[in-house]
């Protein structure tokens, strides 16, 4: 089983609300055990606390009832908790010690086949004319993201409904079209630090054992 859920679902204006639905998320997870929860934004849901983002006593609640239902979750071997975050720096320390998140994998800009496949799925369900190249396509979107690609996409159908109300196929002059409109979101520089923040991370998890750090190298285009 696999429960999604990103911090905003998670968190509420009202006194007590966001701790009881983290420890109903964690409830439902014990339920249907086997079961992966995936949280999406964590830096949003679990600020490191004194470091003034959010609200102090909200964040300290919240916070402390993560750390609870995680430590709680040792003796349930079943359930696994994923978090994922663009802001790592930001995240409460405690929760990168073992028994925690005991692992931390640093997710790069998909190389040019990873851009062909993320490119594939998401013009699975659209009507492609034959002209269409993917690969030609993952060759012009260096250092996109999956956002990024997701948006070029959306604009080249929007192309197309602009070209001719009655177009039954988003051709490559469509594609063209969207590239004209889209960049990549992931600038060099903010590339180069990212990185480097994944190295202090990798130094700082090789010094808690047993927490491990996953620094794939970048595949070559």
């Amino acid at each position: 089983n696999f429960i999604a859920t990103k911090s905003s679902d998670l968190l509420s204006k009202w006194y007590g609300e966001s701790e009881q639905q983290i420890a109903r998320l964690f409830q439902r997870a014990r339920q249907v055990a086997p079961c992966v929860i995936f949280i999406d934004e964590l830096d949003s849901l679990v600020p490191a606390r004194g470091s003034g983002a959010g609200e102090p006593q909200v964040t300290e609640r919240v916070v402390n009832t993560i750390l609870a239902e995680m430590d709680g979750l040792e003796e349930l071997q079943s359930v696994v908790v994923i978090g994922a975050t663009n802001r790592p720096n930001l995240i409460d320390p405690a929760l990168l010690r073992p028994g925690r998140f005991d692992e931390l994998v640093y997710v790069g800009v998909p190389d040019k086949a990873g851009r062909r496949r993320i490119l594939g799925i998401q013009t699975e369900k659209m009507p492609l004319a034959s002209d269409v190249d993917l690969d030609r396509l993952a060759d012009r979107t260096d250092r996109f993201s999956g956002a990024d690609l997701e948006d070029v996409v959306r604009r080249a159908g929007l192309v197309a409904l602009r070209r001719s109300i009655d177009s039954t196929d988003v051709t490559m002059a469509d594609f063209e079209g969207a590239l004209k409109e889209s960049r990549a979101s992931v600038t060099p520089e903010t590339e180069r630090e990212y990185e480097q923040m994944a190295a202090r991370l990798k130094q700082d998890a090789t010094a808690i054992q047993p927490l491990g750090f996953a620094f794939p190298n970048k595949a070559d285009d």
